[in-house]
């Protein structure tokens, strides 16, 4: 049977769109999650001196950005890894994608990939584009619900995903019950930890806190230092793993440009940026979340992350959506792109101005 890609989630907004186009202030594009803010200063002087710009760089990462990162893990996480436990990827949206289907050629008696049944659809269609079967775990009390995976299912597990902070609901998962689990069923576990910078409650997790056997922690400087068009990402944990895939990426000719390897070094030793960039976030979400309150619309501020997971009782998510492009020029997602379990929310993602967001919030109120 031959494969015909869906249409892309975001091209499907076309009405939101126009609704939000005719409100007077036009729209404010709140359905990705691009970071709208400037990156940190030292980008464009590090860019400038083009380090790296001649020869091909490593498909891996310099050592010295890999080392870069292993203390950064360590001051985060308070993990200690090796740099031989860490290779870069071209942003993490592309080892997402495409790790179902190298892990299957190493073991190809396993063709399930496991996900979290509202989560970013490209955990299913890395899935799908392998060739594999796609089963989501259902979450039970914003947690995996671990139990509930059929165990013809667990035996054909080759890989499961998990997400913390999640996107787009803002759920903090147990990582070490996940770890314990896939360690339990001989499963990989990736855990996507592109959003741990900005964790509002408690203390930013990593699945690495568990031990690295059998686990893959991904990461990247898209969110953290609003360097989305950089593209340039890392996974670490499990060195046998980790030494399989970065021969294998090495391969397909996967590298992250050398100058951008540069940039990405000065990223991860500097803690400056983020704080602030913390700072902007959550005044977004508490100033978006008072406003949809005061609007009969139910949108908590999350655990984690920088996206309003937002409901109203008696509407579906592309009702909603429509109702607050027309209202306030807010274009948000629908929350069936992120699964059917998700089709009576939407996904707000606060990456817009703060002054830009609170206009939408005044215009909430009238």
């Amino acid at each position: 049977m031959s494969f015909t890609p869906p249409p892309y989630p975001y091209e499907r907004l076309d009405e939101v769109r126009a609704l939000a186009a005719a409100v007077e202030g036009g729209p404010l594009d709140c359905s990705v999650g691009t970071p709208g803010d400037e990156p940190p200063a030292f980008v464009a002087a590090e860019l400038a001196r083009a380090r790296g710009v001649r020869g091909y760089p490593s498909s891996a990462g310099a050592l010295e950005l890999r080392q870069g990162i292993v203390e950064w893990l360590e001051r985060r996480f308070a993990v200690a890894l090796g740099p031989d436990q860490v290779a870069l990827c071209v942003g993490t949206k592309e080892f997402v994608a495409s790790l179902a289907g190298y892990l299957h050629l190493r073991r190809p008696e396993r063709d399930t990939v496991l996900y979290p049944e509202v989560s970013y659809p490209t955990y299913a269609m890395g899935a799908q584009l392998a060739g594999l079967r796609a089963v989501a775990v259902p979450r039970r009390e914003g947690l995996l619900d671990l139990g509930a995976i059929d165990p013809a299912d667990a035996q054909r597990a080759l890989l499961l995903w998990a997400n913390a902070p999640a996107n787009p609901t803002g759920e903090l998962e147990d990582l070490g019950a996940v770890a314990q689990w896939g360690r339990a069923h001989d499963v990989v576990v990736a855990s996507d930890e592109c959003y741990a910078d900005f964790t509002w409650r408690g203390d930013p997790r990593s699945v690495l806190q568990s031990g690295t056997v059998g686990v893959l922690a991904v990461h990247s400087i898209s969110k953290r230092s609003n360097l989305a068009g950089a593209r340039v990402g890392f996974y670490a944990g499990d060195e046998d793993l980790v030494a399989y895939l970065r021969l294998v990426r090495q391969h397909a000719g996967l590298m992250v440009p050398g100058p951008l390897q540069a940039v990405a070094q000065f990223a991860y030793a500097d803690e400056d940026h983020v704080v602030a960039q913390r700072q902007r976030y959550l005044e977004r979400l508490e100033l978006l979340a008072d406003a949809l309150a005061r609007s009969g619309v139910e949108a908590p501020v999350p655990d984690g992350g920088f996206y309003l997971w937002a409901h109203r009782a008696g509407s579906d998510g592309w009702a909603l959506a429509r109702e607050l492009a027309s209202r306030s020029g807010l274009v948000v997602s629908p929350g069936e792109f992120y699964g059917a379990a998700g089709a009576d929310h939407v996904r707000i993602a606060v990456v817009q101005p703060t002054e830009r967001i609170a206009a939408a919030a005044q215009r909430l109120a009238r």
